[in-house]
């Protein structure tokens, strides 16, 4: 029997129809299998958008029953209210954020607070956890993987047991209600030094011998070489922090004594406790806004660095 060439062949034609049907098909598997990262991000994007809608909402809104999920009467009273006045008590008129605390600045000084605060323990602790680690990874110094562990060991203590001996620190020291006890004994952080000595050993040890041959000293080296090839790290590393020391709460509750000396976590929380009720909400709701922003914005730009460092990070042993 003869056998037709394979030229004369004629290809198998498949039905658009079907290319199509399979398409849409996969696409809706993408979806399925999405699903559940939908809900998860719902759940986080729900209370943003009632925090959103909460701080436009007048007082007579906020306190309705049941709430309605969009201002009717959208308002911006709630930071700042022209019409309010300590002298005639409106229930339709009461204090903005802006216009609730008795304090230099009113709540911009909680926010300059909270700014000064963060960035001090953020590049303090990056600098001084850079040069821990670039010691650690790149010296051969006696008992350097005990002092390595101890310091991974560190990072299974509770940071609540440090509450006690550290406040009592502060105390000793005059420090308490001050900068200082906000900042100093944040400095130290286990994990970051132990991510930067992980992306150390990503960087060959030639570089740093290089450097030493053509006599650059160490902090040159340090300064000079180290930090910018850290620069991911710290990135990524920086997110953690400020995060982190911009949310912290239940430390600065402990040492602070005056409303000056208030971050914004403990200035919320005072207000939060200075006036209750629904139609206050408006006005710490505001706050929370404004405390969220900051924070926001730091993520967005340093999105891009935050993969990059996780990327490079190269954990290894």
């Amino acid at each position: 029997m003869a056998v037709a060439p394979m030229d004369t062949i004629a290809p198998v034609q498949q039905s658009p129809h079907g290319t199509a049907t399979g398409s849409r098909r996969s696409k809706i598997n993408a979806h399925l299998l999405r699903l559940p990262f939908y809900l998860l991000a719902l759940t986080m994007i729900a209370p943003f958008y009632w925090l959103l809608i909460t701080v436009f909402k007048p007082p007579r809104e906020l306190a309705r029953t049941p709430p309605s999920f969009v201002p009717e009467s959208p308002t911006f009273a709630n930071f700042y209210d022209p019409e309010w006045s300590p002298a005639f008590i409106n229930p339709g008129h009461l204090q903005g954020i802006f216009q609730r605390y008795q304090v230099d600045l009113g709540f911009w000084r909680f926010m300059l607070n909270s700014i000064f605060i963060t960035t001090a323990i953020t590049v303090g602790s990056l600098l001084i956890c850079s040069l821990a680690a670039y010691v650690i990874a790149k010296h051969d110094i006696k008992g350097r993987r005990t002092i390595f562990l101890l310091i991974i060991a560190s990072m299974m203590v509770p940071w609540q047991t440090t509450l006690i001996p550290n406040y009592v620190i502060m105390r000793n020291l005059g420090w308490l209600d001050s900068y200082a006890a906000y900042i100093v004994p944040a400095l130290a952080k286990a994990f970051v030094l132990f991510f930067l000595v992980q992306f150390l050993q990503s960087i060959p040890n030639e570089l740093i011998q290089a450097a030493r041959v053509d006599g650059a000293g160490e902090w040159r080296i340090w300064w000079r070489i180290v930090l910018p090839l850290l620069r991911p790290a710290l990135a990524a590393m920086s997110i953690f922090i400020v995060l982190a020391e911009w949310n912290n709460f239940l430390w600065p509750l402990i040492i602070v004594q005056s409303d000056e000396m208030a971050n914004i976590p403990v200035a919320l929380a005072r207000l939060n406790s200075y006036f209750g009720g629904p139609d206050h909400q408006g006005a710490i709701m505001a706050g929370g806004l404004l405390a969220s922003v900051p924070t926001i914005v730091f993520f967005l730009i340093f999105q891009k660095y935050f993969t990059k460092g996780i990327a490079l990070s190269g954990i290894k042993g």
